[in-house]
């Protein structure tokens, strides 16, 4: 194996972090550049797994932080003084603090 395919494939075999202490940002970026290594280079078949497998991991972080961005923009209501509020994500469960 090249250095070049060792050093792709040490960084894409390393176990990921939980998708809450992973950026979007980040795990999207990653996420480009394996796109872009598994488009233009001729990796082996093993590498090509361990990135599909990383993309993979990555992908599911991706969405699970857009999907959280979402219920917290959903949750953002206006007011009738036009102020922006929190509201239950759940519209059936009261606040009986």
């Amino acid at each position: 194996m090249s250095k070049a395919s060792r050093s792709t494939s040490d960084t894409t075999a390393s176990s990921p972090a939980p998708a809450g202490e992973v950026p979007f940002e980040k795990a999207l970026a990653d996420l480009e550049a394996i796109v872009e290594r598994m488009e233009s280079s001729e990796l082996p078949l093993e590498t090509l797994l361990a990135e599909f497998e990383q993309g993979t991991r990555l992908a599911r972080i991706c969405q699970t932080q857009l999907a959280a961005a979402e219920i917290r923009i959903r949750q953002l209501e206006k007011d009738l003084s036009g102020e922006l509020q929190t509201r239950p994500a759940d519209p059936g469960v009261e606040d009986r603090g």
